[in-house]
């Protein structure tokens, strides 16, 4: 019996298979989506796939749901082969390379976001953007002392409540201070927030999408800052 998981259908022939008006197919689930809700990958000159965030590399590609689990299950399954009809080699450690991709587009994000002055970090600045309503998101280390995260956390729920917002502005705990350090260096943070504008929408798109390939499913912190109700 053929699950959503395991397909027995026959794959198509490139990028453009299994699209149709609602997006192109997961070669492990052959679940279509959009381009957003898909990672796409190809076949580097070296035979070696390659995830392409930009989905802008040559030649044939496939697609696989932004999930941890389903780019390493597309591994151990060789689909990546079937997909792109060539003799390519996933390695093992794909699903790992992809999440530091994200991760480091996600902190290349946070640096454009500071040069354009639409990222602070520190409790006191973090609180009081999420107080005014200039936050988009927050973030903190996964080391983070609690006390500091429940402070923002209220803060969070009072200008939600107060404004009627949909939802409460986004927090992610996506990064350790180590980590941050090795790719942030002195831009490292506990506590952090981006602001309302282009940088700023960009860093919690691309957390939101990290965040989702780490968990699988929606990302836990979906939703805005600020739609207030009609």
């Amino acid at each position: 019996m053929m699950t959503a998981h395991e397909p027995d259908a026959p794959l198509e022939d490139d990028d453009l298979a299994g699209y149709d008006v609602n997006g192109r197919m997961c070669i492990v689930t052959r679940e279509s989506g959009s381009p957003e809700e898909l990672i796409r990958f190809v076949a580097a000159p070296d035979g070696t796939v390659v995830a392409d965030l930009k989905r802008e590399l040559p030649g044939r590609g496939c697609w696989v749901k932004i999930d941890r689990s389903l780019v390493d299950r597309a591994v151990a399954k060789k689909l990546f082969a079937r997909a792109l009809k060539m003799d390519v080699k996933a390695a093992d450690d794909l699903g790992a390379s992809v999440d530091r991709l994200l991760a480091a587009q996600l902190m290349q994000m946070m640096n454009m976001a500071r040069k354009a002055g639409q990222f602070v970090s520190g409790s006191s600045k973090v609180d009081a953007a999420v107080r005014s309503g200039a936050a988009l998101a927050v973030f903190h280390a996964t080391g983070a002392a609690d006390d500091g995260v429940r402070k923002i956390d209220q803060a969070r729920k009072a200008w939600h409540l107060g404004m009627e917002t949909e939802e409460e502005i986004p927090s992610f705990r996506l990064f350790s201070e180590s980590e941050m350090e090795g790719l942030m260096g002195q831009n490292a943070f506990i506590h952090a927030a981006v602001l309302a504008g282009q940088a700023g929408e960009g860093v919690v798109k691309r957390a939101k999408m990290l965040e989702q390939y780490r968990i699988g499913g929606q990302s836990r912190a979906a939703g805005g800052a600020g739609r207030q109700k009609q």
